[in-house]
C-alpha cells in the first residue's frame, strides 16, 4: 500500500466517524424537560412582542412555572387559566407551542376569538418567537422557501404541525385531528361557530382520538353566570397562588381589599399583610411573589388543573399605577367592569337587572328654558315606528354626563316625505345656551332596521354633511357601540353597525348612578311618566343556547322607544369620536377670549349664531 492509499483510508475512516456521529446526534431524542425548563433553556423573547427581549427567565414571574408545568404533567388533561391582563398569558401559549415543536412533537390547534386575531397572533407573536429561538427555527422551514409548509395559519414541523384558527370559523375548527388544543380568550368567543355550536366543544372534539391529549383554556373572565372560563375553573382543582410575608412568614392570596393608600395619593399605595399588618411596598410584593407557591383549594374532577391569578401578582405593574387605574374607573360602571375583568381576573356581577322608573322620576330637575350650562354638545337618536318617529335630543358634558334636552313624537306615515320634512325641521332646531349662544345638534343616528329601511337610507344620504347617519343594531356580547361603517347595502350609504347590547349596558349602568358627575343622567322637570317606563322597559336575563348560558336583553314592557332613542343618541356621540375634555377646554378658552375682548359696559355674553364647535 502506497502513501496515497494510506491517506485515503484515513480520510474515509474519519468521514465514517463523522457521519456516524451526525446520525447519532440526529437520532438522539432531546433531553426530557417540562415546559418551564424548556423555556429557561431555549426560549428567546422577541423585541416586537416583549419589552424585555432576550432569554426567557421563568423566575421573572415565578407564578408562570406552575401554569406551564401543568401542561407537561401526565396526570393533567385540561389546564384552565382564569387571569387578569399583563401576567404573560400569550407568552405562556407561545412556550407551550415551542415545547411541543421541539420537545414533544404533536399536531396542535390554537383557537383565537376571530380569524383576524388568529392571523395577528401568528404574525406578531408566534412567527417572531420561532425566528428568534434557534431550536424552533431549525424545525420550521423559512416561509419563503418552496414547499416550506410554513404559512400564516399553518406551520409544519417534524412530527406535527401548529394550526391557528378563529372561533367564528366552523370549517377551521373541524379541519383535522389535533392532540394539543389551545383556546385563547375563550370568553370572547361567539356563542356558536356559525350553526355548528359551541366553539370550545368543537375544538375539543379534534382531540378525542388521542389518549394523551392536552386542552389549555385561557381567558380574562366576563359576566358572572355566562363566563366560559369561570365555568371551566369551577370544575377544576381551583389553584390559587399563595405568597409568604417577609415579616411573619404566613402565606396568603393577594387581595385588592388589602391594598391601602392615602386619599388623593396613589403613590402611597402599599399592600397590608392580612396576618401581621406589615406594609409591603412593590419591592416586598415582588419578592413575595417570587417565593410563592400554587395550592389547590378544591378536589375538582381529578384531571383539570385550574389557575386563578389577578394583576396584583404582575411584576410589570406598580401598585401606584393600579390605584390610578382603579380611581379613574370606579365612577363609571362600564370602566369598573372592565377593570374587574382585566385586572382582578374576576367575573362581573350586576347589582340588580332592573331599574325603578319612579327612582328616575324623583331625580327630575328644573333647568329653565335654556340649556344647562354644563352642556358642551348635543346628539339625537331617532327610532322609526310604523306610524311615527320618536326622537330624543341629549346634551353631553364632561365625562359624558348627560341631560335629556327633549323627547318628541312625530306622528305620520314614514313612507311619505311629509314626516321626514318635519324631522328635518326638528333636527335643525337651535337651542339657547347661557354661555355659548345658539347650539345645534352635532350628530344624529336613525335606526334603519324597521319596515322603512329605504326611506331612512334616502334621508341619511342627503344629510351626511350634517352628520345624520343611518344605523343598524347588532345584538350579542362584546360588540362595540359603533363599528366600522359599510356601504354593502341597497342604499350604498355609510351604514354604521351599533352594538345594542353593549350600548344598553352602558346606558343602564349610567341610569343606576346616584352621584352627579361623570356618566350621570339628568332629566327635565316636565318629563312624563311614560318616558321613564319606556326607558326602563328592558332587563338582562340569562338564557341557555344548546346548554350554554347567554345573557340577553328582554322586554318587560311593550314600549321601549325611549331606551332605543337613548342608545342611538349615545351611538351618535360615539360616531363623533370626540375627546370631550378637549372640547371643554376649547369652550373655556373661547369664554376667556370673549371676556377679555368684551367692552367694560354691555351684555355679559353676546349670543353667537354658530355652535361653539363650529357646526351649525
Amino acid at each position: 500500500m502506497n502513501w496515497s492509499d494510506t491517506i485515503k483510508k484515513q480520510q474515509a475512516k474519519k468521514l465514517d466517524s463523522r457521519l456516524s456521529s451526525a446520525i447519532a446526534t440526529a437520532l438522539k431524542p432531546p433531553p426530557k424537560l417540562n415546559v418551564s425548563q424548556w423555556a429557561d433553556n431555549y426560549r428567546q423573547l422577541s423585541s416586537e412582542s416583549s419589552a424585555e427581549a432576550g432569554r426567557w427567565t421563568t423566575s421573572r414571574a415565578e407564578y408562570q412555572r406552575g401554569m406551564m408545568d401543568a401542561v407537561s404533567d401526565p396526570n393533567v388533561e385540561t389546564v384552565v387559566l382564569m387571569t387578569g391582563a399583563q401576567i404573560g398569558k400569550t407568552e405562556l401559549i407561545n412556550n407551550v407551542v415551542g415545547y411541543h415543536i421541539h420537545q414533544d412533537p404533536a399536531p396542535m390547534l390554537v383557537v383565537q376569538p376571530t380569524l383576524e386575531m388568529a392571523q395577528t397572533w401568528s404574525k406578531d407573536r408566534l412567527s417572531p418567537a420561532i425566528r428568534d429561538t434557534p431550536v424552533l427555527s431549525e424545525k420550521i422551514k423559512n416561509p419563503r422557501s418552496r414547499d416550506s409548509g410554513n404559512t400564516t395559519l399553518h406551520k409544519v414541523f417534524p412530527g406535527g404541525h401548529v394550526t391557528a384558527c378563529g372561533a367564528n370559523s366552523p370549517s377551521s375548527l373541524a379541519s383535522r385531528p389535533c392532540r394539543v388544543i389551545l383556546c385563547d380568550e375563550v370568553d370572547r368567543y361567539p356563542l356558536s361557530a356559525g350553526t355548528e355550536g359551541d366553539p370550545v366543544s368543537l375544538a375539543k372534539k379534534r382531540s378525542t382520538t388521542f389518549w394523551n391529549r392536552k386542552i389549555i383554556m385561557v381567558s380574562t373572565p366576563t359576566d358572572k353566570g355566562a363566563s366560559r372560563i369561570e365555568a371551566a375553573y369551577e370544575e377544576s382543582d381551583k389553584r390559587r397562588y399563595f405568597v409568604p410575608c417577609q415579616d411573619c412568614g404566613e402565606h396568603q392570596v393577594l387581595k385588592w381589599a388589602n391594598v391601602k393608600w392615602e386619599e388623593g395619593k396613589p403613590a402611597s399605595a402599599e399592600y397590608i399583610c392580612e396576618h401581621c399588618g406589615s406594609c409591603w411596598n412593590d419591592v416586598k410584593r415582588f419578592a413575595a411573589v417570587r417565593y410563592g407557591e400554587w395550592r389547590a383549594t378544591s378536589e375538582g374532577d381529578g384531571k383539570t388543573a385550574g389557575f386563578h391569578l389577578s394583576g396584583l401578582y404582575s411584576p410589570w405593574t406598580p401598585m401606584e399605577d393600579t390605584v390610578r387605574d382603579f380611581l379613574a374607573s370606579k365612577k363609571d360602571p362600564m370602566r369598573l367592569k372592565t377593570w374587574v375583568n382585566t385586572f382582578l381576573g374576576e367575573t362581573w356581577e350586576e347589582q340588580g337587572d332592573r331599574i325603578d322608573e319612579f327612582d328616575l322620576m324623583d331625580r327630575r330637575e328644573d333647568w329653565g328654558d335654556e340649556l344647562p350650562s354644563e352642556v358642551l354638545l348635543m346628539t339625537a337618536g331617532i327610532d322609526v315606528q310604523d306610524d311615527r318617529l320618536e326622537i330624543e335630543v341629549v346634551g353631553w358634558g364632561r365625562g359624558e354626563e348627560s341631560w335629556s334636552i327633549s323627547y318628541d313624537t312625530l306622528y305620520g306615515d314614514p313612507s311619505t316625505s311629509e314626516l321626514w320634512i318635519r324631522l328635518d325641521s326638528l333636527l335643525q332646531k337651535t337651542f339657547t345656551h347661557p354661555l355659548h349662544g345658539e347650539m345645534v345638534i352635532r350628530s344624529s343616528c336613525i335606526d334603519s332596521g324597521g319596515h322603512y329601511t329605504q326611506q331612512v337610507y334616502n334621508y341619511a344620504r342627503q344629510r351626511a354633511g350634517r352628520r345624520v347617519f343611518a344605523i343598524k343594531g347588532i345584538g350579542g356580547e362584546g360588540k362595540p357601540i359603533i363599528g366600522r361603517p359599510s356601504k354593502n347595502n341597497i342604499g350604498k350609504i355609510n351604514l354604521f353597525p351599533v352594538g345594542t347590547d353593549t350600548a344598553k349596558e352602558l346606558v343602564y349602568a349610567r341610569l343606576k348612578m346616584t352621584d352627579e358627575g361623570d356618566g350621570y343622567c339628568h332629566f327635565p322637570q316636565d318629563r312624563n311618566a311614560e318616558y321613564f317606563r319606556m326607558l326602563t322597559a328592558e332587563k338582562k336575563v340569562t338564557k341557555y343556547f344548546k346548554g350554554r348560558p347567554r345573557r340577553e336583553w328582554v322586554k318587560i314592557r311593550q314600549r321601549n322607544e325611549a331606551l332605543d332613542c337613548r342608545v342611538y343618541a349615545t351611538a351618535a356621540l360615539a360616531v363623533l369620536n370626540l375627546n370631550i375634555e378637549a372640547v371643554y377646554k376649547q369652550a373655556q378658552n373661547r369664554l376667556l377670549s370673549d371676556e377679555t375682548s368684551r367692552p367694560s359696559r354691555g351684555p355679559r355674553m353676546p349670543k353667537r349664531s354658530g355652535f361653539v364647535h363650529g357646526y351649525k
